[in-house]
């Protein structure tokens, strides 16, 4: 197996995963993420969100790294 395939296969599994997980996660509803709701506008950003999400990306891909 080539080095494309493998880390190809290995993405594909690790987004397989993360689509799998999410409605157990509950991703996007955690404190410190900003909404302002005003009559029928909705602004959100997901702050604390983004950086979990940071941080579990640069340490799989950290680990990944390692193994190259």
């Amino acid at each position: 197996m080539t080095g494309l395939s493998k880390t190809l296969m290995i993405i594909g599994a690790i987004i397989f995963l993360i689509g799998f997980l999410m409605p157990f996660l509950h991703l996007g509803k955690l404190p410190g993420d900003i909404i302002i709701k005003k009559g029928n506008t909705t602004f959100y950003f997901p702050v604390v969100t983004c950086i979990l999400l940071s941080i579990v990306l640069s340490l799989i891909f950290y680990v990944l790294g390692r193994f190259r």
